[in-house]
């Protein structure tokens, strides 16, 4: 019997319109088999939880934010309540404009 004569995809029996692979063509049968076994691959895999699904490397506790130093030796702290004569003119000052 020759078999390559048979179409790669057939329709379902359930009643549906979907093609599935057709078991008597070598090339649908090699397909099934290899669906197969890269579920069960991907099965085995997330069990094991190893490869694509291995948990994120714990990473060392630090004090210091990843963005940088959170205090700086050059941190510019801005004067709040400025003092009087601090290079600001005031309203009150008689040498003003």
């Amino acid at each position: 019997m020759d078999r390559d004569d048979e179409p790669v995809f057939i329709r379902s029996k359930w009643g549906t319109s979907r093609y599935v692979y057709n078991p008597r063509n070598p090339v649908g049968l090699a397909l099934i088999l290899s669906s197969l076994l890269f579920a069960v691959v991907m099965l085995i895999l997330m069990e094991q939880r190893v490869g694509p699904f291995a948990p994120p490397e714990p990473t060392p506790w630090s004090t210091v934010p990843a963005y940088g130093d959170p205090w700086p030796a050059t941190t510019y702290v801005p004067d709040v309540y400025p003092t009087p004569g601090a290079g600001e003119s005031s309203a009150e000052d008689p040498s003003g404009p």
